[in-house]
């Protein structure tokens, strides 16, 4: 098992970048106005990294192995990673170059995004979204009588 000590950016880029050069070349599921660039990679509470992965067909999020205890799951099962904004369910993954990875799929293809800057503020929004607490519906005060029409709009009477 390869443990990444030091921040995965660049090799996972590298990486992904010559499979977009081989294997992902000419294919219609590729969006010619994206590039690939690993985003917003950081170590989680479990030691492990986590970052956004912007391809011309994908944006994932991916986590590699910062340390020994890393799950043992075959490649191509599933393994929940629970976050600070909730648990998301995670694809095992093997790259020779990059060991045992997992990935989770925000949008794939990627067709939709106009520009690579307009795909990477959305990676670097789910990474960041993802290090937050959930969002909650705040309560309703419990003695508040419901507001009339002319009080919404700041009117007095």
């Amino acid at each position: 098992m390869k443990i990444w000590s030091q921040d995965p950016s660049t090799a996972i880029a590298d990486v992904f970048a010559d499979i977009a050069a081989t294997r992902m070349a000419g294919l219609p599921i590729c969006n010619p106005a994206l590039v690939v660039e690993a985003i917003g990679f950081r170590l989680a509470e479990t030691g492990h990294w986590v970052g956004a992965l912007v391809t011309p067909w994908a944006i994932n999020l991916l986590c590699l192995p910062g340390h020994a205890d890393w799950p043992a799951a075959l490649a191509g099962s599933h393994y929940d990673w629970s976050f600070p904004s909730g648990v998301y369910e995670f694809i095992v993954a093997d790259e020779d170059r990059l060991g045992r990875y997992h990935l989770c799929s925000l949008f794939s293809p990627a067709g939709e995004f106009v520009s690579h800057e307009q795909a990477r503020l959305t990676a670097l929004a789910a990474i960041t979204a993802l290090f937050n607490d959930p969002l909650a519906v705040p309560a309703a005060p419990v003695d508040a009588a419901p507001a009339s029409r002319r009080a919404f709009l700041g009117l007095r009477g």
